[in-house]
């Protein structure tokens, strides 16, 4: 079920608040356990058989933090529970996510004839299995307790906010609220305005976005114009970002309507000056993940340069692999391994400066570098990404302008500029109003008006999946 349909805002949300508020007032188990039962109907809606996988790794792990804890003094015994913990969530990642992938591979390399299986990609898989991950690995380091009650392990790992495209939540930052969370109407208040805004941000900017990119990525690059093609990688650029933070925004507006409080996954990352900036402001939640449980394990970058190399690499071929099962995600990561490599090395990531001119050429050459990686990321091959950087600079002999690039531009433009307008932080700009009663009623009104927009839209729109579904 997605979170821009009418499906969900007018019948599924409404429903499950009324009965959690309604009838279930006081009694936080009846409220867990009824935020499960209705996360489990949330993810089945579409996909009612791929619930048994999530359920399977929802036992199977409680069971691992259980075996963990118990044996938390036996080095040795602990130590294969791990073992067995990462066998059986990397196994299902495997099997759903890369298996077909190997196999073609296989065959294409080595002539082999295996049968390519027809498997079909759970929704979220990697979002709740690493979730999962995290739960025994918090345990194993004495950073969380195990949790005792399944159903509660359960509702940490298939909250329907955040089950299906993150953020990735670690069981240590939410333990305490699923016993302990409290529900006051300004938090709530606070949450539908936290939805209203992610829901904007994918209805209003990234559904128009996309039109433009998935125009230009259906072409063939040649026949592109210089000028579409950046029109094109620029609305990219701009409609995964607002598909991606949109859905953050609701995903921590819904838990927060429930009295959960989620960490930020976003912070207006193509303002950075850096690559490395970037990614601790891109899907922070992902980010902290592979550094606390891949990055900082292997030494991080308080070892030689050599390990370090290493270290990076290997943390940034699994980044790429975790998007997906695909050479173009795998060169994604690599690519952003060699532009971290180059910043660590160079020390240019920790090197501050106060002149206006090179801090705009800084921020040039990070968003420069981040398009180019979209255009991997979003390619269907490699072959299509480098005629498509290619036709970026026109040595694909294509034409510097065409009138497609003007008619794109005519009808698009203003998408791409609130696009770039609203990628930099301008609620910074006018702090001094936040608390102005007056600035307080022209937000709710405008609120207000953005949700009746944006429910104009879906009902007159097509279907438009998150860009992150597929991950």
């Amino acid at each position: 079920m997605l979170f821009s349909t009418t499906t969900f805002i007018i019948i599924f949300l409404p429903i499950v608040i009324a009965i959690y508020y309604g009838l279930l007032r006081k009694t936080k188990t009846l409220k867990n356990v009824f935020l499960f039962l209705v996360s489990i109907l949330f993810y089945a809606w579409g996909e009612p058989y791929f619930v048994l996988i999530m359920l399977l790794s929802i036992i199977a792990n409680w069971f691992f933090g259980g075996l963990v804890d118990k044996y938390r003094e036996n080095k040795i015994k602990v130590r294969i529970v791990i073992v067995l913990m990462f066998i059986f969530n990397l196994s299902i990642l495997g099997v759903f996510k890369y298996l077909n992938f190997i196999i073609s591979n296989t065959n294409a390399f080595f002539h082999t004839n295996f049968v390519v299986p027809n498997i079909v990609l759970p929704i979220g898989i990697s979002f709740f299995t690493f979730q999962a991950i995290s739960y025994v690995l918090d345990i194993y380091k004495k950073d969380a307790e195990a949790q005792k009650n399944p159903l509660n392990m359960g509702l940490y790992i298939a909250f329907f906010p955040q089950l299906i495209a993150g953020p990735i939540v670690r069981y240590k930052t939410i333990a305490e609220q699923i016993e302990q969370r409290k529900e006051t109407f300004e938090k709530f208040s606070q949450g539908v305005q936290r939805f209203i805004k992610g829901l904007a941000k994918k209805v209003l900017l990234s559904n128009s976005l996309a039109i433009v990119a998935d125009y230009t990525f259906g072409m063939i690059p040649s026949e592109l114009s210089v000028l579409l093609a950046w029109l094109g990688i620029i609305s990219y650029t701009l409609q995964i970002y607002f598909d991606f933070s949109g859905y953050s925004d609701m995903a921590i507006g819904l838990a927060k309507m429930f009295g959960f409080e989620l960490e930020e996954n976003f912070n207006f990352p193509y303002i950075s000056k850096t690559i490395t900036e970037f990614w601790r402001r891109w899907h922070i939640s992902l980010g902290t993940w592979f550094r606390d449980y891949v990055y900082i394990p292997l030494g991080g970058s308080r070892v030689g340069k050599k390990r370090l190399i290493l270290n990076l690499f290997i943390v940034w071929s699994l980044t790429g692999l975790w998007h997906g099962a695909n050479w173009t995600f795998i060169a994604w990561g690599i690519f952003y391994f060699v532009l971290l490599t180059i910043e660590k090395l160079t020390k240019i990531d920790k090197k501050q400066t106060k002149n206006k001119l090179l801090i705009i050429c800084q921020h040039i050459y990070t968003v420069f570098f981040v398009m180019i990686g979209w255009v991997l990321f979003r390619s269907d091959n490699l072959g299509y990404a480098i005629q498509y950087i290619k036709s970026l600079f026109g040595f694909m002999g294509n034409a510097f302008i065409n009138s497609e690039a003007i008619l794109y531009l005519k009808e698009y433009g203003i998408y791409m500029l609130l696009g770039i307008l609203f990628s930099i932080p301008l609620g910074k700009v006018l702090p001094k109003y936040r608390d102005n009663k007056g600035f307080k009623i022209i937000y709710g009104v405008a609120t207000i008006l953005i949700f009746y927009v944006c429910l104009s839209y879906i009902i007159k729109g097509t279907y438009n999946p998150f860009i992150y579904f597929n991950f």
